[in-house]
């Protein structure tokens, strides 16, 4: 499971968390979109849109099933991944790269205290 970025943190519901100063970018791990297998849809809150912390930010339909994505930390979305609307399968065949989902101006970046390092994530993923 070396294939999880060691630059993030993660949920222990599978999204990660990639911060650059104030600015956090949001996706879903690939173990998440393996899971959900073919992603056909996702739906994202429009730049402007304020994120709480602990709270859903969109939702990600598959031929499988559809999921909540939620944040770990609060703020405004100041860009949502526009690629997604047209090949929401970048999420699949990309998640921690072209298949990003958004990126946050963070206002509270305390939510990403209880999130896991890439070893913790791994050791999690290796548990079940």
């Amino acid at each position: 499971m070396s294939s999880n970025p060691a630059d993030r943190k993660y949920s222990k519901s599978h999204e990660w968390f990639l911060v650059q100063g104030d600015v956090v970018t949001i996706g879903i791990t690939k173990f998440a979109a393996d899971e959900l297998t073919d992603i056909t849809f996702v739906d994202l809150p429009a730049p402007g849109a304020q994120v709480s912390a602990g709270s859903a930010f969109g939702e990600i339909e598959s031929v499988k099933a559809t999921s909540d994505a939620f944040s770990s930390v609060s703020g405004e979305v100041i860009e949502v991944n526009e690629s997604l609307a047209d090949d929401p399968g970048l999420v699949n065949s990309d998640s921690f790269g072209q298949g990003w989902m958004i990126k946050i101006k963070a206002t509270d970046l305390s939510g990403m205290d209880e999130l896991m390092d890439v070893e913790a994530y791994n050791a999690m993923l290796n548990e079940n």
